[in-house]
C-alpha cells in the first residue's frame, strides 16, 4: 500500500453559483480543522479541490481539463497535488470521473462533503473513493463552527428544488427541496456576524421556498427569518437569491418595504418571454403574471433592482417565441441579468424533446438578447447617477488608491480613498459606465 504524506496546504477552485461558493467555504473550514492551511496566492497546493458546478455547458470537460493541468504541472515541478473533485459534476459523474481521471484521489458530491476528511485519511493510504450519497441534511450537522468571516457573507437555508423544469439537472444533482432549520440558521448567522459579517446573502436552489417552525413552534417563511436576522445589531445588509416566482409569498413582498436591511434587490429568473415555451420548461408561471408579480414589488419598495435568468434557443422555440422574451424584457427594464444558450443536459427531459435549435440560431438570438438587456443595465446605471447611498469596502481595485464595492442595488462602485475591507462608506455615484459607477466619498460611516 502506498502511504501518502499528510498535505499540509490546500486550494478550492469554485466553479458556477454562489452556493457552491458557500460549498468552498465551508470545505476550506473542515480541511482547517485537520490542521490544513490555505495556499497562498501564487503557491502551489498539497489538495487541490475542483468545487464543480453542471449547470454550464461543457462543465465535466472543463473540469477534466483542470485535472489534466494540475497533473502535468505536478508532473513538471515533481509535486503533484492529492485532487478532489467535488459538487454537481461529481454528483452526476462520480464513476466516470475515477475511471476516466486516474490522477483523482476523491470525488465528493455537494451533499456528502462533510465527510472530506475521512476520505482524505483513506486518500493518504493510497485508496481512491466516491461519495456521491444524499443524505437530507446531514452535512451542516457535521460541519465546523464559523470561526471566521469576510464582511460579506453567504448562509446556505436552503438546498435541492422540487421543480423539475425540464432543462435543468438540479433536482438530480442537489436533491428534493429541504429547508435547514430555523435555530441553526439564526445561530449561524449570528456566529457570522460575531465573526466579522456585516452583509449576508442567504442562499438556496429555491431560497424563497425555504420554511420552518420558529422558537415558540410557529409556522414561519423565509420573511420572517429574514426579520429575525435583521434584529442583529452589527449586521448592516441582507440579501438572498435565487428565488422561484411559484414561492414568492405576499410576507416577502412586504418584507421589502418594511426592512431597511434588506436590500432593494430581487433576482427572479423568468427564464422565457413565451407562455408556449415556459409549458414546455414546466414553468409554473406565465409571463404575464411574472409581471404582475414584479410590479407588486415595485409597489413595496419602489427603488427596486430586478435581475433574472434567460434561456434562449430551447427545443421548439420560434421567432415569435424569443420576440416575445425580448418584448418581456423591455416591459421589465432589468438592472442585470444572465442569459445563456440551451444546452441539453443528459437525463432531463428537454434533451430529448424534438425541435432542437441550431447553434447558429441561439448564437444569433442570444446576441440581441443581450444587447437589450445591455442597453437596459446601461439606463438603470445612468438613472442612478446623482443618488447618495453606503457602499460596503470589499476589495482593491486596479489602480493604487481606488477600492471597489457594491451598491444596494448590487452595483459595482469603484471610488478612491483609504479605506479598509469592511468598512461602509456614504458615496456620491457621479459617473456610469456600462457595468460600473464611479462614486465620490463624502464620508465613512463605520464598519
Amino acid at each position: 500500500m502506498t502511504v501518502i504524506a499528510r498535505p499540509s496546504t490546500f486550494r478550492i477552485k469554485s466553479f458556477g453559483c454562489q452556493m457552491n461558493v458557500y460549498d468552498g467555504e465551508r470545505m476550506a473550514d473542515l480541511l482547517r480543522e485537520q490542521g490544513i492551511t490555505r495556499a497562498a496566492d501564487g503557491e502551489e497546493a498539497d489538495l487541490v479541490v475542483l468545487n464543480t458546478c453542471h449547470i454550464r455547458e461543457k462543465a465535466a470537460e472543463k473540469v477534466y481539463s483542470d485535472i489534466g493541468r494540475l497533473s502535468k504541472a505536478g508532473r513538471k515541478s515533481g509535486r503533484t497535488p492529492l485532487i478532489a473533485v467535488a459538487g454537481c459534476v461529481a454528483q452526476a459523474e462520480g464513476e466516470e470521473i475515477m475511471a476516466r481521471a486516474p490522477a483523482v484521489s476523491m470525488v465528493v458530491g455537494p451533499q456528502a462533503y462533510h465527510r472530506l476528511p475521512a476520505m482524505l485519511d483513506s486518500a493518504l493510504q493510497g485508496e481512491r473513493s466516491t461519495d456521491t450519497d444524499m443524505p437530507p441534511i446531514a452535512k451542516f450537522d457535521a460541519l465546523p463552527a464559523r470561526r471566521r468571516s469576510a464582511p460579506g457573507a453567504f448562509l446556505t437555508v436552503q438546498e435541492g428544488c422540487d421543480k423539475f423544469c425540464t432543462y435543468c439537472v438540479v433536482p438530480y444533482t442537489r436533491g428534493a427541496e429541504i429547508s435547514r432549520p430555523y435555530r441553526d440558521l439564526v445561530t449561524e448567522a449570528q456566529a457570522l456576524v460575531e465573526a466579522g459579517a456585516r452583509e449576508i446573502t442567504l442562499l438556496g436552489q429555491n431560497v424563497n421556498a425555504w420554511s420552518g417552525t420558529d422558537d415558540g413552534g410557529r409556522p414561519v417563511g423565509l420573511d420572517g427569518l429574514i426579520r429575525v436576522i435583521a434584529r442583529l445589531p452589527d449586521l448592516k445588509r441582507i440579501r438572498y437569491t435565487t428565488s422561484h416566482p411559484a414561492d414568492v409569498t405576499d410576507g416577502l413582498i412586504a418584507a421589502h418595504g418594511e426592512i431597511d436591511k434588506l436590500m432593494p434587490f430581487l433576482h427572479l429568473p423568468v427564464q422565457a418571454g413565451s407562455d408556449r415555451i415556459l409549458r414546455a420548461m414546466n414553468r409554473s408561471h406565465t409571463a404575464d403574471g411574472y409581471l404582475r408579480l414584479l410590479e407588486r414589488f415595485r409597489e413595496a419598495r419602489p427603488d427596486i433592482a430586478l435581475s433574472g435568468d434567460f434561456i434562449v434557443g430551447f427545443p421548439s422555440e420560434t421567432e415569435a417565441d424569443f420576440a416575445e422574451t425580448l418584448n418581456l424584457v423591455d416591459a421589465v427594464g432589468y438592472a442585470q441579468c444572465f442569459s445563456f444558450k440551451y444546452s441539453p443536459r443528459p437525463g432531463t427531459p428537454a434533451a430529448s424533446m424534438d425541435g432542437q435549435v441550431p447553434a447558429e440560431v441561439m448564437d444569433d438570438r442570444l446576441q440581441r438578447l443581450q444587447s437589450a438587456l445591455n442597453r437596459h443595465q446601461r439606463a438603470f446605471n445612468r438613472a442612478s447617477v446623482g443618488k447618495t447611498c453606503d457602499v460596503m469596502v470589499e476589495r482593491r481595485g486596479k489602480r493604487p488608491g481606488q477600492w471597489l464595492g457594491k451598491s444596494p442595488w448590487l452595483q459595482s462602485v469603484h471610488f478612491d480613498g483609504d479605506y479598509a475591507v469592511g468598512d461602509f462608506v456614504e458615496v456620491e455615484l457621479v459617473e456610469a459606465g456600462d457595468n460600473s459607477l464611479a462614486g465620490r466619498v463624502l464620508r465613512t460611516v463605520g464598519r
